[in-house]
């Protein structure tokens, strides 16, 4: 999964939470949560890579995070799987 998310709160409000969340978060790496995070260099905010069986077990890890705890940001979960067409290339058949 993919999640992107955007402060709703001020940047006031957010940076004494920062530490809390940035722990949180690699709690989360080291535990196989979020696989990959990324900071957005257009606009605002992260995009993590999450190791979910679907977006609402997703949605649920994030707003267990501080910064979701917080009401402080917003989510957009886009679900993810294998690029099945490449199977092509190799001469087997994509899975369905």
């Amino acid at each position: 999964m993919i999640s992107r998310g955007r402060p709703k709160g001020a940047p006031e409000a957010i940076a004494p939470v920062l530490p809390h969340e940035v722990r949180a978060t690699v709690r989360n790496h080291l535990a196989g949560k979020i696989e990959q995070w990324f900071f957005q260099t257009e606009g605002y905010g992260v995009v993590f890579i999450v190791n979910a069986t679907s977006t609402a077990e997703a949605h649920e890890l994030l707003e267990k995070l501080p910064l979701g705890v917080g009401g402080m940001m917003e989510f957009q979960l886009i679900g993810l799987g294998p690029l099945a067409p490449l199977a092509m290339l190799i001469g087997e058949p994509p899975r369905s």
